[in-house]
């Protein structure tokens, strides 16, 4: 794939676009659930990780960005990512217990993109440069790329991930 030369904020919030579809293919009976759940969770994994090792720390260098609601960011990635997990570990797609579980991660992603949205990304917008945004968006892009070729959203990795938070 061809590397990217975006806007960090959009390709960010590009993929919580992703991400709200992904949740409506799991929630759909008519869609394989399955699928999605793996679609979604190589996603989740690729683009925390790359925020956190791209972003985040570049972020907090500028005075107008809350370092708090960064590393709150960071938390939230823990709380999406150990739902993820749970999620992953229901053995029957589409049981009362996977439906349980989905709805939870649909909880902590959904609170933490909205945060991140109203907070970090639009402190971005008025305070990191236009050129700045486009550098951490090819950064972004290149974790985000890496994560994903290497496998991130299976249960060993997300189990990995977890562990180490």
């Amino acid at each position: 794939m061809a590397e990217q030369s975006q806007d960090v904020v959009e390709l960010i919030l590009d993929d919580h676009r992703r991400m709200e579809e992904l949740f409506r293919r799991m929630r759909s009976v008519e869609e394989d659930r399955a699928q999605a759940l793996h679609e979604f969770s190589a996603l989740l994994i690729a683009h925390g990780e790359a925020e956190e090792s791209e972003v985040y720390p570049a972020l907090k260098r500028y005075k107008h960005i809350d370092d708090d609601e960064v590393e709150h960011g960071v938390e939230e990635h823990t709380e999406g990512n150990e739902a993820l997990l749970a999620l992953l570990q229901v053995g029957k797609v589409g049981s009362a217990d996977w439906d349980d579980k989905l709805e939870k991660l649909v909880e902590a992603v959904a609170h933490h993109t909205d945060e991140e949205e109203r907070t970090i990304l639009n402190g971005a917008r008025e305070n990191v440069a236009d050129s700045r945004r486009a550098e951490l968006g090819a950064a972004f892009w290149r974790a985000r790329e890496e994560h994903l070729k290497a496998d991130c959203g299976s249960i060993d990795h997300v189990r990995k991930v977890v562990e180490a938070s």
